[in-house]
């Protein structure tokens, strides 16, 4: 009988690790650096070897063990090869088998945003539901799609890349991405400060904001809750934008939920009435009463999905 899956997140800095009981229960998580030297070769053995020292430190028994999840910075095919992971330095490559071959336990790898979602849906925010799109408003805006318990990874991997959505034809700066006028260049934590001061300088509207050096997300949120008119404005704006996008997702994949998570979610109520006020304006009439909901656990949501993923392999 399975009683114990691991999930590993693995990040650029850092490779989160977590054991949990099959029901969901966390009872270790611990982290090891990420070697990305060599072009990342060193990474799934560490991690390998990492989850094999914690099974002989909790004496646990290899045939109670459901299999190990793990979530990457970068797409991921259904057979779990990533095409490509820059911040790892990896090309291309079957991550599921090779991870298999070093743990000899079952693999079931994914996007990291993706798992993050499963995550939430399976101990967190999206708890209780069965098809869900998380948004993820950090330095980007990343997104996962679960619909009726599974990612939906695309054919190139892909599937909830939603922070490069075009929301604006007119934009003349780049994103990231190389394309201009993407969701995240207005809804992400950057984006929202990048909207702060374009109006900061291009209007003389009085605002407490000016007092603040190096203004932040945080801080745009805080003013409006004061009542600064110039804040708020940004949030109505941010919420419209946000709004209308997860409208059109709703059209095409029509979630019960969205689950809101990101440093840009601890704005709370007033991110969440403002973003579902606009979304509600625009969505298709079936699809106008998604629940909204934020998400709860935090950098643990990828650990989490990790070991969720397993058990729905």
């Amino acid at each position: 009988m399975k009683q114990y899956v691991f999930g590993a997140d693995i990040g650029g800095t850092t490779v989160k690790l977590g054991c949990f009981t099959v029901e969901g229960e966390l009872l270790d998580k611990w982290e090891i650096t990420t070697r990305k030297e060599e072009d990342g070769r060193f990474i799934l053995p560490d991690v390998a070897e990492s989850i094999q020292a914690k099974i002989a430190e909790r004496s646990l028994d290899r045939e109670t063990i459901a299999g190990v999840g793990i979530g990457v910075p970068g797409p991921v095919k259904d057979d779990g090869t990533v095409t490509g992971c820059v911040n790892l330095g990896w090309g291309e490559v079957n991550v599921e088998t090779e991870a298999e071959k070093l743990l000899g336990l079952p693999v079931k790898v994914g996007n990291d945003a993706n798992m993050a979602s499963l995550g939430e849906m399976w101990q967190g925010g999206g708890k209780g539901f069965q098809s869900i799109v998380m948004v993820t408003l950090g330095t980007g805006v990343g997104g996962g799609i679960i619909i009726n318990g599974k990612m939906v990874s695309g054919t190139n991997g892909a599937g909830g890349e939603i922070g490069h959505i075009c929301v604006d034809d007119s934009e003349t700066e780049t994103c990231g991405c190389g394309n201009k006028g993407c969701l995240e260049q207005y809804c992400s934590a950057t984006g929202i400060v990048r909207m702060a001061g374009k109006e900061l300088e291009n209007t003389d509207a009085p605002s407490s904001l000016r007092e603040i050096p190096g203004v932040s997300a945080r801080d745009v949120f805080d003013a409006a809750k004061q009542g600064d008119a110039l804040a708020l404005s940004l949030v109505e704006k941010h919420g419209k934008i946000l709004g209308r996008a997860l409208a059109g997702i709703a059209c095409v994949c029509d979630p019960e939920a969205f689950v809101i998570g990101g440093g840009v979610s601890r704005a709370g109520d007033i991110l969440l009435s403002t973003l579902a006020k606009y979304y509600r304006q625009h969505a298709f009439h079936a699809c106008k009463n998604t629940v909204f909901t934020l998400a709860s656990l935090g950098n643990d949501a990828g650990i989490y999905g990790c070991a969720a993923a397993i058990l729905t392999k």
